[in-house]
């Protein structure tokens, strides 16, 4: 995150994160990130030792994000499992890209900044009365049905809406 980097590190994941936001990860390499910026592959590398660095710093934005999202909810509707779906439905669908990347693969926790996964699950699991099996099920529902839209995977006419709302009713009664 922008505190843990340098400016110029913090110059290089903003890049990395307009490619990546306009193109999709495949599109995240060094040597785009480099043409990007205007210099050469290998200055990257003062900065960041691989490119697995530069994603995790993505990673990190999107929990970051994600949980200013669901904190936002959360005050607006204390314990509303569906007031944190919908934002969380937006946030991801806002950023189909940085979700992918942050959640299709696996999550790179030795490297985030200490507290960072917590605090992007604590207004889930508050919502689920600290119900840890509930709120990685919430959690599943949520990241399959949005994973699934990204993905285009729903029929044309499929009612959304409805199908998260009857989703979360028999999660959270």
């Amino acid at each position: 995150m922008a505190e843990r980097l340098t400016p110029r590190a913090t110059e290089i994941v903003a890049a990395a994160r307009d490619i990546l936001e306009e193109s999709g990860p495949a599109q995240l390499t060094m040597r785009t990130l480099a043409d990007r910026l205007g210099i050469k592959a290998p200055s990257l590398y003062k900065h960041f030792p691989d490119k697995h660095a530069v994603e995790v710093e993505l990673v990190a934005q999107m929990l970051a994000e994600s949980a200013e999202a669901l904190e936002a909810a959360e005050s607006r509707a204390p314990g509303s499992l569906a007031e944190l779906a919908t934002a969380y439905r937006a946030y991801a669908l806002a950023h189909p890209h940085l979700y992918c990347l942050a959640t299709e693969r696996p999550l790179p926790r030795a490297e985030l900044p200490a507290g960072l996964e917590d605090r992007a699950a604590l207004p889930l699991l508050r919502a689920c009365g600290g119900d840890l099996d509930l709120a990685r099920a919430a959690w599943a529902f949520a990241h399959g049905m949005v994973i699934l839209e990204i993905h285009g995977r729903f029929p044309g006419d499929a009612d959304l809406p409805t199908a998260w709302k009857r989703g979360l009713q028999a999660l959270h009664p």
